[in-house]
């Protein structure tokens, strides 16, 4: 018998019997009118409505430090994407082309200069505002060996400084962190736990970033990490340039930084060779003249002149004469004993 074929618009018996389970309805179970069991929902029934995508990417010539702090960031946010480094002589415009060939609508960026010097670009991309930070003391998850932890993928909460709501450019700064560092509600990548906190602190005209886990019990703090500071250097009005909005009057650049310090070294051995030179110059230098006193003379009484002769030869020489009846010492000496 030749093999059956499904004819257009046949149904089978089985297909007829066979019905997908239905969602849980309020009051659900077995349905007593249909005789059907129903799945029950999920825990969560939100939608994923918050369509934040940070791009986390370098330049080329960052250190090791530089590329686990930038591993870290990716793990602590599951809203994060990657990117290969971008070259040095491109120009900085061509991130939002960039993140939106990634879909992205944040970026941070790590730019390495001198190969010791590292910046960090927090941008709202393509429209802006952008801000560049000279990236200070980095420590790192594996560097740290903190006793924190917290589940991977978690929503943390952001907690900032009260310095944040008195000046402008921080308030500014401070929406800009809520958007990249908040991670959306129901993300795909994300679990619905809320178990760390994100710290940003103002102290010395610094943002000092930390890292806490939350503790179940009393509710206190234990640090994770990644730490670093955030030293404010401009604000711009477009993403990755365009109009400053404002400019850090403290910010001294590393540079001018290593250059105060070599100076403050050499000055310092300018002095010392001076000190050295003082005291050669004193050693060298004669003791002081003393007065002649008016009294040194009174008791002297001058001694009689002799006349002075003058001999034109040598004088004599003296005949050595040798004693034969000198005895040896050791005669003398048994002489005396005896």
């Amino acid at each position: 018998m030749g093999a059956y074929r499904r004819k257009r618009g046949f149904v089978s018996d089985a297909a007829v019997k066979s019905k997908k389970p239905k969602l849980q309805e309020p009051g659900g179970g077995k349905d007593a009118a249909t005789d059907v069991y129903t799945v029950p929902a999920p825990v969560s029934e939100g939608k994923w409505k918050n369509k934040e995508r940070v791009l986390i990417f370098s330049s080329r010539g960052i250190n090791f430090r530089t590329r686990h702090l930038m591993q870290d960031m990716r793990m602590l946010m599951p809203h994060a994407k990657a990117d290969t480094k971008m070259d040095r002589k491109d120009k900085l415009f061509v991130i939002n082309e960039v993140c939106e060939m990634k879909n992205c609508n944040k970026c941070i960026f790590f730019e390495a200069k001198k190969k010791q010097d590292l910046y960090m670009w927090l941008s709202n991309s393509p429209q802006g505002p952008s801000a560049k930070f000279l990236v200070q003391n980095i420590h790192t998850l594996a560097e740290l060996k903190m006793t924190g932890n917290c589940l991977k993928g978690s929503r943390p909460l952001l907690s900032f400084d009260q310095e944040f709501d008195r000046h402008p450019h921080y308030s500014l700064l401070k929406e800009l962190f809520t958007q990249i560092f908040g991670t959306p509600r129901y993300h795909p990548r994300s679990q619905p736990f809320v178990d760390h906190v994100f710290s940003f602190s103002i102290a010395d005209n610094r943002i000092w970033f930390r890292n806490f886990q939350i503790i179940e019990e009393d509710a206190s703090l234990v640090e994770i990490g990644p730490r670093f500071v955030l030293n404010l250097i401009k604000i711009f009005q477009g993403s990755f340039g365009g109009p400053t909005l404002f400019e850090n009057p403290h910010y001294q650049s590393p540079n001018m930084h290593r250059r105060l310090i070599r100076l403050a070294t050499a000055a310092k051995v300018r002095e010392k060779q001076m000190v050295k030179e003082l005291q050669k110059a004193k050693k060298n230098e004669e003791g002081a003249i003393i007065p002649p006193d008016p009294t040194e003379d009174v008791f002297y009484t001058p001694a009689e002149k002799k006349p002075e002769t003058i001999e034109m030869e040598p004088p004599a020489r003296k005949p050595s004469v040798k004693r034969k009846d000198k005895k040896f010492k050791r005669q003398r000496v048994t002489k005396k004993h005896a």
